[in-house]
């Protein structure tokens, strides 16, 4: 009966730290809905590819938030909407409709496994034809 108590609360131990936080697309969204470049930029790989409307980049994640951050505050953001979303073995995508106070932008979010986390490596925000 004391082995019971012993090995029951060392599996669970086990199990809870073998347990590995992976960054998911909604924590991303949830970050562009009210326009945060400071929380999406926890998200960010090391080097992180950002096209704005023509304009297309790759930043350092310091760089990426302070564009992000000019970009928000710039445009005003009111809302953004998943349009479609998908996945791979090794990536996460989603595809969605920012409304800002400057325009409706078609916003790409593109994620991928790293080691053992998914960090977000490209943002597109491409003017929409409306």
């Amino acid at each position: 009966m004391k082995i019971r108590h012993i090995i029951l609360p060392l599996a669970l131990i086990f199990t809870l730290a073998s347990f590995r936080y992976t960054y998911t697309i909604d924590e991303v969204v949830s970050a562009i809905k009210v326009g945060d470049a400071s929380r999406m930029s926890k998200y960010f790989d090391n080097m992180v590819d950002i096209t704005l409307k023509d304009r297309s980049y790759s930043y350092s994640r310091s760089q990426a938030e302070m564009i992000l951050r000019d970009f928000f505050s710039n445009s005003g953001v009111k809302n953004f909407k998943v349009v479609h979303r998908g996945n791979s073995n090794e990536s996460e995508y989603c595809v969605g409709s920012l409304a800002t106070g400057s325009g409706e932008y078609r916003t790409t979010i593109f994620m991928r496994v790293r080691g053992d986390k998914k960090f977000l490596q490209e943002l597109r925000f491409e003017t929409s034809g409306n």
